[in-house]
């Protein structure tokens, strides 16, 4: 059996260790989702907003005057990643929010001129534009993924919007500097599409097999996880958006300096290069059967977080963790929350 050392690590100031998906010390004192009982599902209807670029789809569950929690989905998943958590969280007095990243479901560009940009700092800045829509002043940030790092960024750059951060994965503003250093062969191997999306095969593969891809990801990123094809079914159909394709290659080509960024963002980009420190108190995962991302104890992005942080491995979950293991996002949420008291 493996230790609780193991599954959970003191990696900041007034951290407390847990194992994720099991009552914490701190977590406790919001009284952990236990039991073998899933929560219940469902996100409601899409709504829209606009922001300064875009026409966002998103959800929103639980009271409009509970405190906000902005969750962002991965690629190439959808928000139905949060499909149990929401409800959940909703059942706790959260207003749970769950917009659909640009290039997705019913997200749209406002102009036909704009950039295609999927650079992390258009990702970050559309998480805070939405927040500005919808007049929300601060929330708790938590994703995975492309959401993740867009959450990254937005706390990274924009602290007093933070009020807590989870995320999978640990510390996810990229160091573009250090693109082209490689990763160990089986990350690399693992991240085949990152190089496959360079080319322009890449692209007439990605826009004739949109599907079929994903599915090979959805497969290798989470080799544990049965998904059922209903499941996958309501995350393919958010590809079917027109900038789907070239948000999806922006991202990795930008990623690796093949392709510039929208000049837009220079300047954040230029402070996401200093590699800011997430300051407010986190809640790190890592999925013990994560395909993509090798799972960690934490120390080696320590030096990331400058407030309370704690990081967690979770027995099972692959890299799409908050479908694969909601009630272990669930309660990296609510220690997240604890931690702040």
């Amino acid at each position: 059996m493996l230790s609780r050392r193991t599954f959970g690590r003191i990696v900041g100031a007034g951290a407390v260790a847990s194992v994720a998906g099991l009552p914490s010390v701190a977590a406790a004192a919001a009284a952990p989702v236990t039991g073998d009982a899933r929560p219940a599902r469902g996100l409601g209807p899409i709504r829209q907003i606009k922001t300064d670029v875009l026409d966002m789809g998103y959800h929103e569950v639980g009271p409009a005057n509970g405190e906000a929690v902005l969750l962002g989905h991965g690629w190439p998943y959808s928000p139905q990643a949060y499909a149990e958590v929401a409800p959940e969280l909703a059942r706790r007095g959260y207003r749970v929010l769950v917009p659909y990243l640009r290039g997705h479901g019913t997200t749209r560009f406002l102009s036909a001129s704009t950039f295609r940009s999927g650079q992390q700092a258009a990702l970050g800045s559309d998480m805070i534009a939405f927040l500005d829509a919808l007049g929300v002043k601060q929330a708790i940030f938590g994703g995975y993924d492309w959401g993740g790092r867009a959450l990254n960024v937005a706390a990274a750059l924009w602290p007093e919007r933070c009020l807590g951060l989870v995320s999978v994965n640990n510390y996810l503003v990229q160091n573009l500097a250090l693109a082209q250093m490689p990763d160990p062969a089986a990350t690399e191997a693992a991240h085949w599409y990152y190089f496959y999306f360079l080319t322009e095969r890449g692209r007439a593969g990605l826009t004739a097999n949109t599907r079929d891809l994903a599915r090979v990801v959805w497969t290798k990123n989470s080799p544990l996880w049965r998904f059922t094809d209903a499941d996958f079914e309501a995350a393919a159909a958010l590809f079917d958006n027109p900038d789907y394709v070239d948000i999806v290659l922006h991202v990795y080509r930008h990623r690796l300096l093949t392709e510039p960024g929208d000049p837009r963002y220079d300047a954040l980009e230029a402070q996401l290069a200093k590699q800011p420190k997430i300051t407010m108190p986190a809640v790190t995962l890592d999925g013990i059967a994560d395909g993509s991302v090798p799972a960690t104890d934490g120390t080696a992005t320590a030096k990331f977080f400058a407030g309370p942080r704690v990081h967690h491995q979770v027995p099972g979950a692959g890299h799409n963790l908050p479908q694969e293991r909601p009630r272990a996002f669930v309660n990296a949420v609510l220690e997240v929350a604890s931690l702040r008291k």
